[in-house]
């Protein structure tokens, strides 16, 4: 048995500039961290004793005997990319929802690639994974997925990343005192909006906006700068990266008119008036979790207010996609 782990990640400035349709032509930028909230992919391989060749557990479950009939193009994918004809068991958990913002998908990818090298005897090296993961995604899926998920999933760690026109990627670790560090995350509160959404149609109806969208995204992606700025410069009040994350979500409410509802706006403008600095909705947008930036001497007005909302607690996580256990002959050999 091959056990993966994979961190998810919150995407604070730049989001929509990695979307291979404008960093193809622009260049792209992003400023966003992994955080120790995970998705974990086992695969075993599977004894022929089954009607089935395949079994697929996640919030379905599936039992095929070829890999065409799988159902989960990200396994579908992954499976005939790797030309797995052996029989195989894969299962996979998470500890917190899919479709939520949190680049979930692309962890899975990640995680999946990843257990099946470990599986067939090879390691896996962050920047292949990522590259691999982006071109199963995009490529052979074809799915409408921007290119930081599976960077930041392989790699993990607070980043800026760089898309260049080359379709190749420039990863910069964010260096801060730990102190200043520390005084970032605290002021940084994660709730789930109780929504979930399906991330490509919404990504789809933002690329179709990109062309008459130059100005937003041209902004967004020199937000990154300086939100880097603010973070260095420890005489700057962290409050000043709040206020800069306000300015981005109204600009990335403006991608595209399902980016954001009425219901997200009245949670965002509720959190405001509690004492949020600024804030933003995860992900493509439509649900799932939402990001408020709040000091945190305010912070438990901001958690009385959304008591009816989870709210999640998180530290940023440095160590990507890691194989956790490894035992490619079966769990008898512990």
């Amino acid at each position: 048995m091959i056990i993966s782990r994979t961190p998810f990640r919150i995407s604070f400035l730049g989001g929509g500039t990695d979307y291979p349709q404008w960093s193809d032509e622009h260049g792209g930028a992003v400023l966003a961290a992994t955080i120790n909230r995970y998705c974990y992919i086992s695969c075993r391989r599977l004894p022929p004793f089954f009607d089935h060749k395949y079994r697929i557990i996640y919030s379905k479950v599936e039992n095929t005997k070829s890999i065409d009939e799988i159902q989960h193009p990200s396994v579908r994918a992954t499976l005939n990319y790797f030309s797995c004809h052996e029989g195989l068991e894969i299962h996979h958990d998470a500890d917190l929802p899919a479709r939520s913002g949190l680049g979930s998908s692309s962890a899975f990818t990640v995680g999946l690639v990843n257990a099946i090298n470990a599986m067939q005897g090879k390691d896996s090296h962050a920047e292949a994974l990522a590259k691999l993961a982006i071109h199963i995604e995009q490529d052979i899926i074809k799915e409408a997925v921007g290119s930081q998920d599976q960077v930041l999933a392989a790699h993990g760690g607070f980043n800026q990343i760089e898309f260049l026109k080359n379709r190749n990627f420039k990863i910069s670790p964010m260096i801060l005192k730990k102190d200043r560090s520390d005084l970032f995350q605290r002021h940084l509160m994660l709730f789930f909006t109780g929504f979930s959404r399906f991330a490509p149609e919404i990504a789809k109806s933002k690329i179709e906006n990109f062309s008459h969208k130059k100005e937003e995204l041209t902004a967004l992606y020199h937000m990154v700068d300086e939100g880097i700025s603010i973070l260095k410069n420890e005489s700057i009040d962290l409050l000043e990266f709040g206020s800069l994350l306000n300015r981005a979500w109204r600009y990335k409410r403006s991608l595209s008119v399902k980016v954001s509802t009425p219901e997200i706006d009245l949670i965002y403008e509720k959190a405001i008036k509690e004492g949020a600095v600024g804030g933003k909705l995860l992900g493509a947008g439509g649900g799932g979790f939402i990001l408020f930036f709040v000091a945190p001497e305010k912070q438990e007005a901001v958690r009385e207010a959304f008591s009816h909302l989870i709210h999640v607690p998180f530290q940023f996580e440095n160590q990507g996609s890691r194989i956790v256990l490894y035992q490619p002959n079966g769990l008898s050999e512990i």
